[in-house]
């Protein structure tokens, strides 16, 4: 007898002023990608419904960035302990619909927990909204700097890592003074729906923060919306090119974190071991759907053969299953057309000349692919110039420093780099040499949200976290005044302002 599969009644998908409704278009059937099977449904939004969460978003802002800068410290703390409290509910949501082994979903928890911590304290330390002098050359006057809030934000988030990109986009945000309209991935809207939640049980006024789910259309009626001042977007590089076209028509301001195509380069004097295991992370984490990758492992000659074999060992030894198994180290893909697509590049790579050590898609219900390892692969190969968003490791040898960097930096991409060597000053070298956003040293993929984030050519504009993630949520003004006779000049620092 089959069994049939029962899914919950329809979520609401829209949040507006305080209040979830469901939105006015076809529901979302969300799948396992485990299983293969749905798992929930959730309303989308229409038109109309993000016309009326930018609506309340521009009713709010007002008040919003008149908020004394430290009460939105306040309640971004408490948004930061409402994840922290929910942690296992994030945990079990991010399981579920993106099907991460439960140590990567414990991670993007912590992160997202951490982001707003910071914030927060960016607020209390007078780090984001402040007004300093301008020296001028004339003693007739006196000029002085602002950073005022840009206004209502689209915030676009994708389904790699929803909850974490949620925060980096939303905390710095809120912090500015700005109020959004948050797009999650039609794929993956829970973790963000729960996140809308924490923000309203915080305190954060209505109205400030508003949610729209829905496909692809949703997305663009919100980013070309004439109501909303600033896009925050990332994705793939084409939906980013078409973000700011959009964009382009009214001067709109946007950030952009779109793809990659990075690369870890292993010298010769590294610890294989380690090389090993910062290479298995850096392609295979989160079964390689990561903007990030370092897919592109470029290994010296002399290390070569033995690089790959351990590589190749790893991959193959790996545990690639559900998110729940204590031993799962690799999940699956997002969804059949992911799963589909990395297979796709795969068999035009072999096509064109590489060569596959291990892995390949796994005869089992749900959208796994096994890790898998690729050598002799030329620099001309689309495995090694197009971002394939899978668990594939590309390995080439190389001679020299010089032709190290050069491959590495021979791409249409420069989000991160990471280099592999026990020299310090070759470490410095290529370091500064990589055209890359991010360059880790001998370190695995730690992002702190003290440290910007973004990167060069396609792989977009702008940056995120730090002190240059709030700034991208602000506009400068100057303010220039004539200084009346005998009036002395204004202090160097003059007190911090609420936007």
């Amino acid at each position: 007898m089959k069994r049939e599969t029962v899914v919950a009644a329809v979520e609401p998908g829209v949040f507006v002023d305080g209040e979830w409704r469901h939105g006015e278009g076809a529901p979302l059937e969300l799948i396992d990608p485990c299983s293969g099977q749905p798992v929930a449904r959730v309303s989308a939004a229409s038109a109309a419904d993000v016309d009326a969460a930018v609506a309340a978003a521009a009713r709010a802002l007002l008040g919003w960035r008149k908020t004394p800068v430290t009460v939105r410290g306040e309640l971004l703390e408490r948004i930061a302990q409402g994840i922290e409290a929910r942690s296992v509910e994030l945990i079990d949501l991010q399981m579920q619909c993106n099907g991460k082994p439960r140590f990567e979903a414990q991670l993007d928890v912590s992160d997202a927990a951490a982001t707003f911590h910071y914030y927060a304290q960016l607020c209390r330390d007078g780090g984001v909204a402040t007004t300093s002098t301008v020296a001028l050359p004339d003693p007739g006057f006196d000029a002085e700097v602002r950073h005022e809030a840009v206004g209502v934000c689209a915030l676009i988030v994708p389904w790699n890592f929803p909850l974490v990109t949620a925060a980096w986009k939303l905390a710095p945000a809120l912090a500015a003074g700005c109020t959004v309209v948050i797009k999650p991935s039609e794929l993956t809207p829970l973790a963000e729906r729960a996140l809308a939640d924490i923000v309203a049980s915080a305190g954060v006024p209505a109205g400030v923060v508003n949610l729209v789910a829905g496909a692809r259309e949703v997305g663009a009626h919100l980013a070309a919306h004439r109501g909303v001042a600033k896009v925050s977007f990332t994705g793939s590089t084409a939906a980013g090119q078409a973000v700011m076209r959009a964009a382009a028509e009214r001067m709109q301001r946007v950030s952009l974190e779109l793809g990659g195509k990075s690369a870890l380069i292993v010298f010769d004097d590294a610890d294989l071991d380690e090389a090993v295991e910062l290479a298995f992370n850096g392609a295979f984490f989160n079964a390689g759907q990561m903007c990030s990758a370092t897919s592109r492992v470029l290994v010296a000659r002399a290390l070569h053969d033995a690089f790959v074999e351990r590589l190749v060992a790893l991959a193959r030894d790996a545990v690639v299953g559900a998110p729940g198994d204590a031993d799962t180290r690799v999940g699956p893909l997002i969804s059949a057309a992911q799963r589909e697509r990395v297979l796709g590049l795969l068999a035009r790579g072999k096509d064109e000349g590489a060569r596959v050590l291990c892995g390949g898609a796994l005869a089992r219900p749900g959208f796994f692919v096994a890790p898998t390892v690729c050598a002799n692969v030329a620099p001309d190969n689309v495995l090694w110039r197009e971002e394939v968003f899978g668990p594939v490791a590309l390995v080439r040898a190389f001679d020299t420093e010089y032709e190290a960097i050069a491959l590495a930096n021979d791409s249409d991409y420069g989000l991160v780099a990471t280099v592999v060597t026990a020299d310090a000053e070759r470490a410095a070298r290529v370091a500064d040499a990589c055209e890359s956003g991010v360059v880790w040293v001998n370190a695995p993929q730690v992002i702190f949200p003290q440290t910007g984030w973004g990167g060069r050519k396609l792989s977009g504009i702008g940056r995120e976290l730090g002190p240059w993630g709030v700034r991208a949520y602000q506009e400068i003004k100057h303010v220039i005044r004539a200084r009346p006779a005998g009036a002395p000049p204004l202090s160097p620092l003059s007190p911090s302002l609420q936007p």
